[in-house]
């Protein structure tokens, strides 16, 4: 239910507060004069607009929701903003968007309805007044990184060793009953192969991760990635160009290889891919089938990189050793979403480890978003040329 934060007249702009999950924006956009702009938040997300499962009367509900309103803050993609939707909010002048990945939001129709769409790149307010200004930006060889590295990393521990499911034994909130204890063998690490889909800056950090800490050997894919790139990505995050982990000497710390040949040797496969249409469904029966019987799979990038159908098969059938995922086909899942519904703790299945796309959920990280967002209204609301515009 949407909650009112401030009076409008009809000639005040209005803005809508989107998918703010844990109520940030709104101590952030306090300080803006009520007279000048209201503020509403919505703060459940309602289904997408171009999900080829979302039904005529949701896309309705979303138009209701939104026609309305002349500004827009958004939370990365959680509402995308297809041309189709665009069109039919005619009082939309400005989309406030967070993050640096824009692939649903179409801007060139933004542009030919003459909406701005303008970004939060997480650097911090311009003015010095925001609490990112100043923060030290560490070096990934001094221990610096981004919350996905960090959440992929817990997805690939929790998952190798039974995190959740022992928990829950230990807890009595599992099928073991109340006494139980260990549930199965972890999976160890050390010297095991990473495969990496995707060596860009998240996906070299994660594969840094596991050279160093794991001694890991990592062989790496992605569409235009040549083995001097792959080079060259190794050089950045601190490693030797060649021996690094178990790899042998003279073999490439970070090994770029073809697709079947990845996903038929690595032990644990991390997507870090960006959605297109060229890369929906880059993960699919075929991959999944080279696998080995025991490795892992793990997503935090987009849900639509795998062929969900597939998965699922996969896992009902036990053919691998288990997927741990952070992002899904429709974000937040539905309530009879197999994912939800499915009894993943029965014999022959594979393990299955979720998590609510918390991948960048980390609070200096939407902080420093809504920080430079405010700001963003500050200026638009005193007529003044906004930040970071993307069209």
């Amino acid at each position: 239910m949407a909650n009112s934060t401030a009076s409008s007249s009809r000639s005040t702009p209005k803005l809508a507060i989107l998918d703010d999950y844990h109520n940030i924006a709104a101590s952030h956009f306090s300080h803006v004069d009520p007279s000048k702009i209201s503020i509403t938040s919505f703060p459940q997300t309602l289904p997408s607009y171009s999900h080829p499962a979302t039904k005529p009367a949701d896309r309705d509900a979303l138009v209701a929701r939104l026609e309305q309103f002349t500004v827009l803050s958004t939370m990365r993609e959680r509402t995308p903003f297809p041309g189709a939707l665009l069109r039919r909010l005619p009082n939309l002048k400005l989309i406030l968007a967070t993050g640096t990945q824009f692939e649903t939001f179409d801007l060139a129709a933004a542009k030919e309805l003459g909406i701005i769409v303008c970004a939060a790149p997480g650097k911090g307010r311009t003015d010095g007044k925001g609490t990112a200004h100043g923060r030290p930006k560490l070096d990934i060889k001094k221990g610096g990184g981004h919350p996905t590295t960090q959440h992929a990393w817990a997805l690939i521990l929790g998952l190798s060793r039974n995190v959740a499911v022992d928990d829950a034994a230990v807890k009595g909130k599992s099928k073991a009953g109340a006494a139980g204890w260990q549930t199965q063998l972890a999976l160890g690490l050390q010297g095991r192969t990473l495969g990496v889909v995707g060596m860009g800056r998240l996906g070299a950090g994660v594969a840094r991760v596991g050279v160093l800490a794991w001694g890991m050997r990592v062989v790496c894919w992605s569409e235009n990635l040549t083995q001097e790139k792959a080079d060259s990505m190794a050089v950045e995050m601190g490693l030797p160009v060649t021996g690094g982990g178990v790899a042998r000497e003279g073999e490439p710390t970070f090994k770029a290889v073809g697709k079947e040949e990845l996903f038929r040797t690595a032990d644990v496969v991390s997507l870090h891919y960006v959605l297109s249409e060229r890369s929906r469904g880059l993960v699919g029966r075929r991959e999944l089938g080279v696998m080995k019987p025991s490795a892992l799979l793990i997503n935090t990038s987009r849900g639509p990189l795998i062929d969900e159908a597939a998965l699922l098969e996969t896992l009902r059938r036990g053919a691998i050793g288990g997927a741990a995922l952070d992002v899904f086909d429709i974000e937040p899942l539905p309530a009879d979403s197999p994912w939800r519904t499915e009894d993943w703790e029965a014999e022959g299945k594979s393990r299955v480890l979720l998590t609510p796309h918390m991948g960048y959920v980390e609070e200096g990280v939407l902080n420093t978003w809504y920080e430079e967002t405010a700001e963003n209204l500050e200026r638009w609301v005193d007529g003044r040329e906004v930040l970071h515009r993307l069209n």
